[in-house]
């Protein structure tokens, strides 16, 4: 059973993310032929004050 997890920072709209899920499962399926009722995704999101890089937020890379 296939185990995908996908980290983003939040601001997608659920059809965005519908399809990102869909992507994948199709992406799994193909690529390791898994059982598409066998695949599982979990889709986390992050506020963007909580994701950093070199000790900058993302949401100060967004600026004012």
């Amino acid at each position: 059973m296939p185990l995908i997890e996908v980290t983003l920072v939040e601001g997608r709209s659920p059809q965005q993310l519908r399809a990102l899920i869909t992507s994948v499962t199709d992406a799994v399926e193909t690529s390791v032929g898994a059982p598409r009722d066998s695949i599982r995704v979990i889709v986390r999101e992050v506020p963007p004050t909580h994701w950093a890089a070199g000790d900058v937020t993302i949401e100060e890379r967004r600026g004012p």
